[in-house]
């Protein structure tokens, strides 16, 4: 098969495609079991043996079947034309292998299949992820797809699994930037429980969810982390919320300053930081836009009206609380309801909205554009359907490709999509932040933004040949040549 390299690619890159176009040999092992305590049971594993190319080129580098940091070194620059490797990069090399049995026992060389497994393992790709954060990270967040995270404290299905504060740790561990947690009342109605509302999943207590965030949000990445709050608590459990997070979080919450910013701060700028986002109280709301026309105090000629006295300071007391609340608010959700005015966009403050796939699969087809041009300053999040009680996944490429800043996940569910997530955060070092594409962030002279439904012209089209890998003994990858065209 013919194809032509861009010039990207190296030596390394081109050894590794050969190398993949040898048949893989396969060897069989017989492992035999003992069945309750009387009977054997015979299994065979199948074993793949490295190429006759490769065990070749292994003898060539080393000595009496054991290859040094010496050899290997010898093996990157004269074989995958590597010649600005040092033996800091061999030393490297088996220092990210030692875990992986592929020494010799009384030697510190590397044995044929160790050599073989080196050829594989991500330290060889042909194209090598940057470990370090490598894009322009000083734009406002809008610019920015973020790593989400959807129920976040479920640790299985979206019925009746467990609640806990151990998958919010692992998620942040991963990578994972946004924390979804939805807050309700405990059976008292003086606490708070974090919990999926209307199912059988069990409650978790929304200080060890705050703990979990504080003692795991930076370990793998110093960017911002942002908690969702999906609130239906009472304005007294609010205020006992804002005192928990002010507590838990104390210098590392960032707060805004602003009621109404026009754009979001960097990442850059928010670094080691934790943002809150949710919907402001409705009482606060309210006050902005209905003045009361009841007299506070009553009829003067007739003295002050007790009722009307206590019920003015229980209003007072409900609207501090409701500021109280706001204040804590960086990223100011919309209402759902309100989602038609908030497609057109208020050059007078940056927002948040929430929306279904469903709802994304069936505005894509009308206002395509006008997603495109509201992600451009808002927040869009977008979150799977009421039907995925198995906590499966949806394509996040709608998502992405309309701007979509927070494609939110089941993190602890499995497939292809969840895999595809993975994948997509694997870039920029990690950190959970990558830099949207100029052509979701640019403005033509008349105001046109991309249209997602226009076919964009093939600049370059790139096939593949799967032709043997390790851990497939199901077949597919047996079969010989399977072009994928990407």
């Amino acid at each position: 098969m013919c194809f032509t390299t861009p010039p990207s690619f190296t030596s390394r890159s081109l050894f590794l495609l050969l190398h993949l176009y040898h048949q893989t040999k396969r060897k069989t092992m017989s492992e035999k079991f003992r069945v309750c305590f009387c009977c054997s049971r015979s299994f065979k594993v199948r074993a793949s043996e490295p190429p006759e190319d490769i065990q070749r080129l292994f003898r060539e580098y080393s000595d009496n079947g054991s290859m040094s940091a010496d050899h290997l070194l010898r093996f990157v620059n004269q074989v995958q034309g590597e010649g600005q490797a040092g033996l800091d990069y061999a030393t490297e090399v088996f220092h990210r292998l030692k875990h992986h049995d592929v020494f010799h026992l009384h030697h510190r060389g590397l044995h044929l299949r160790g050599f073989y497994r080196y050829l594989l393992h991500d330290v060889n790709s042909p194209l090598p992820l940057s470990r370090h954060v490598h894009h322009d990270m000083t734009a406002p967040m809008s610019h920015y797809f973020i790593y989400t995270g959807h129920n976040s404290y479920l640790t299985g299905n979206q019925l009746n699994s467990r609640s806990s504060s151990e998958p919010i740790a692992e998620a942040l561990r991963r990578g994972v930037r946004v924390i979804e947690l939805d807050l309700w009342p405990d059976p008292s109605g003086n606490g708070v429980d974090v919990r999926h509302g209307g199912t059988l999943t069990s409650h978790e207590d929304l200080q060890k969810c705050l703990n979990a965030i504080k003692e795991n949000a930076f370990d793998t990445s110093e960017y911002p982390v942002v908690i969702t709050f999906e609130d239906h608590l009472t304005r007294n459990l609010q205020r006992k919320v804002v005192k928990m997070v002010r507590k838990t979080f104390k210098g590392t919450l960032f707060r805004c300053g602003q009621e109404n910013p026009m754009c979001f701060p960097s990442p850059e700028a928010l670094k080691k930081k934790i943002l809150i986002s949710t919907k402001p109280p409705k009482e606060y709301m309210q006050s902005q836009t209905v003045q009361s026309t009841t007299a506070p105090w009553g009829d003067k000629a007739a003295g002050p009206n007790l009722a009307v006295v206590e019920e003015k300071i229980q209003e007072e007391d409900e609207e501090s609380a409701a500021v109280e609340y706001r204040d804590l608010i960086t990223i100011h959700a919309c209402k759902r309801g309100d989602l038609k005015s908030c497609l057109s966009g208020d050059p007078s403050r940056a927002i948040r909205i929430s929306m279904s796939e469903l709802w994304l699969e069936t505005l894509v087809k009308t206002r395509a554009t006008d997603l495109v041009r509201f992600t451009q300053k808002n927040m869009l999040r977008i979150f799977p359907k009421t039907t995925r009680i198995d906590s499966s996944n949806y394509d996040p490429l709608v998502g992405w490709t309309h701007g979509a800043q927070m494609v939110a996940f089941n993190m602890q569910g499995y497939g292809k999509h969840l895999w595809i997530m993975q994948g997509m955060f694997r870039a920029n070092g990690g950190c959970g932040y990558l830099k949207k594409p100029d052509i979701l962030l640019s403005t033509g002279p008349g105001g046109e933004v991309f249209d997602p439904r226009q076919p964009l012209h093939v600049k370059t089209t790139l096939k593949l040949c799967n032709v043997t890998g390790e851990d497939l003994h199901g077949g597919r990858m047996e079969s010989g040549f399977s072009p994928t065209s990407l």
